[in-house]
């Protein structure tokens, strides 16, 4: 399957180059869904604010938190290219098992693997946003007593931001980074 908007490639114009300079850590060439962005230089900008903050430390859900969520959203949309940007990037670095990335990409929260209340929340918020576009207030007093208000929020926009993206990726054609893992590998 070819690209629909196919990705920049080098050599950048100076303001595209800075753009996807901002976009990654030092020292890692620009993944291809940032590439295909930048075609749209407006949009790019404007996003990369909302965007830095979902993956900094100003996000008051942690790290671990962060990427179960991304990861369950973006398998739940069938994205299996920022899902596995996210896996190949993240998953060691918050102690994701084997079976946890399994289970985000094809189980269900009460899998064995998870152990922690918070951890199988998580996933249940996550299905039942993609599954409903809401949460029933039987999960939300769940989620209520272990989560503040202000998680609650970053985890709703959360999961939000990763549909758009997942969109994005998956209506645009995106080719699989050659790093990332592939749902049929975990």
């Amino acid at each position: 399957m070819s690209p629909r908007i196919a990705p920049l490639e080098p050599p950048y114009t100076d303001d595209v180059g800075a753009q996807l300079e901002r976009m990654m850590p030092p020292g890692v060439s620009p993944i291809a869904l940032f590439r295909t962005f930048v075609h749209n230089m407006t949009m790019t900008t404007a996003m990369s604010g909302w965007g830095g903050y979902e993956l900094s430390r100003d996000l008051s859900l942690t790290m671990r938190d962060r990427e179960i969520v991304i990861d369950r959203t973006c398998a739940r949309c069938g994205c299996e290219y920022e899902w596995g940007v996210h896996v190949a990037f993240f998953a060691e670095r918050v102690a994701l098992s084997a079976e946890q990335v399994h289970s985000l990409t094809h189980g269900v929260s009460d899998d064995p693997c998870w152990t922690d209340r918070r951890e199988r929340l998580l996933i249940a918020a996550v299905d039942q946003l993609h599954d409903t576009s809401d949460i029933d207030d039987d999960l939300w007093s769940q989620l209520a007593a272990d989560f503040d208000e202000q998680q609650l929020l970053d985890l709703l926009f959360l999961c939000g931001w990763y549909h758009a993206i997942s969109f994005t990726a998956r209506a645009t054609r995106v080719q699989l980074e050659p790093f990332a893992p592939k749902f049929d590998n975990v």
